[in-house]
């Protein structure tokens, strides 16, 4: 189980690294090519929009085929948007290079899926926390090593996280097994629900555990996704950040969260359990977001943005968990990629109002409004106190074929 483990965390953890030396430098660019803040946001939601698209989709080819298959190909597809990104010279171009990553990039449910398969419930929680915790050294990473790319030019960090894309698909490819849950699921032949019946099923039954922190996931990776999406613009607009320091920002976001998810979580969870937990999660990132708009110096700009890793970090981990025991693990995946779907709306229409708020009704304007939609989110939680007693919801029957 560890071996396995590791090397999903290996895996998540260099794909996370090459994302995050293009992701920053992405506003930067765009502004070069004569984009709003509104077209930044859409750079952003077009890449969440193919992942929204493509998650359930990869969430059931994984239940049926494996987790594997459908990581690899994700890879594959992220190389390929790299590349475009590298040479990008229109806003076209680099919007091209987000949607080809986004349709193969709806593999973090399977990720999730696959961890979950290689854990006992009991740790779930904690070994999602080292995943993200992996993840968020690749955040914490990736910029500067972006930073230091464009020494090679414009198009170097584009083909330097390419390069080790592709280094990622062989690492996978090689030592990454199939899940033992997916091969038993194979013996007994039981197949997983139709994606459609399952994203009904959430709207439909919006009052059981699995569909109300499906939403609580959505809201919160919404709000955290509209602050990122602006935060370049913000620090540039405020402060006269240029692309060669935003890196320290990021940076700065990604040693928190792995400090968070790797020595503090565990223990967190054990103190307060799960549903607790994810609660204070959104506290502090609610926190975080309604104070952005009070920064003017960088000593409260460091405190206010610390929130944001440390109320993600509670939060997401936790969510996920308590998602994972609520569901039979032969839908495990397709549930996931559910919530990754639901996400991905939130991740898409969020960002979108703050880049249009942005331009036209303030720079404060998107981060109360986020601030608001997580503290109300906090109410979909009522109940949920121990993802130990909630009870699984009724499987979904797959669609008869037509």
């Amino acid at each position: 189980m560890f071996k396995k483990l590791l090397i999903l965390i290996i895996t998540a953890f260099v794909d996370m690294v090459g994302l995050l030396m293009v992701l920053p430098l992405m506003p930067f660019y765009a502004r070069t090519l004569g984009a709003s803040a509104l077209m930044v946001t859409l750079l952003v939601g077009s890449f969440t929009a193919a992942q929204l698209l493509s998650a359930p989709m990869w969430g059931r080819f994984s239940d049926r085929y494996g987790r594997r298959p459908a990581l690899l190909v994700g890879l594959g597809s992220a190389t390929i948007a790299y590349v475009v990104f590298a040479f990008a010279n229109s806003l076209w171009l680099l919007l091209l290079s987000r949607v080809v990553q986004g349709a193969g990039g709806g593999t973090v449910g399977v990720i999730q899926a696959y961890v979950a398969d290689a854990t006992e419930p009991r740790s779930r929680a904690k070994a999602l926390g080292w995943l993200s915790a992996a993840t968020n050294v690749g955040v914490a990473l990736g910029p500067p090593l972006g930073s230091l790319a464009l020494l090679a030019g414009r198009s170097g960090p584009g083909l330097a996280a390419a390069a080790l894309c592709i280094i990622n698909m062989v690492f996978a490819w090689k030592y990454l097994s199939e899940s033992r849950d997916m091969l038993a699921a194979r013996e007994t032949r039981k197949k997983p629900g139709a994606s459609r019946a399952a994203l009904v099923h959430v709207l439909t039954h919006s009052r059981e555990p699995a569909p109300r922190l499906i939403w609580i996931y959505a809201v919160a990776m919404g709000a955290f996704s509209g602050m990122t999406a602006i935060l370049a613009l913000f620090l540039m607009d405020r402060f006269g950040i240029t692309e060669r320091r935003i890196w320290m920002f990021f940076t700065y976001i990604g040693t928190i969260s792995v400090i968070t998810r790797a020595g503090v979580l565990g223990w967190a969870v054990e103190r307060f359990g799960e549903a607790r937990l994810s609660r204070i999660g959104l506290i502090l990132l609610a926190t975080g977001l309604a104070a952005f708009p009070f920064v003017r110096n960088y000593v409260l700009l460091a405190v206010v943005i610390a929130c944001i890793p440390l109320g993600t970090a509670f939060t997401f981990p936790c969510v996920t968990s308590l998602l994972s025991r609520v569901i039979p693990s032969n839908e495990r995946g397709l549930y996931m990629g559910v919530q990754q779907t639901y996400g991905g709306v939130a991740r898409v229409v969020i960002p979108l109002w703050a880049g249009f708020a942005y331009d036209h009704f303030g720079k404060d304007v998107p981060f109360i409004t986020s601030a608001i939609l997580v503290l109300g989110s906090l109410f979909l939680g009522l109940g949920v106190d121990d993802g130990r007693k909630v009870k699984a919801p009724p499987e979904v029957v797959s669609e008869p074929a037509v």
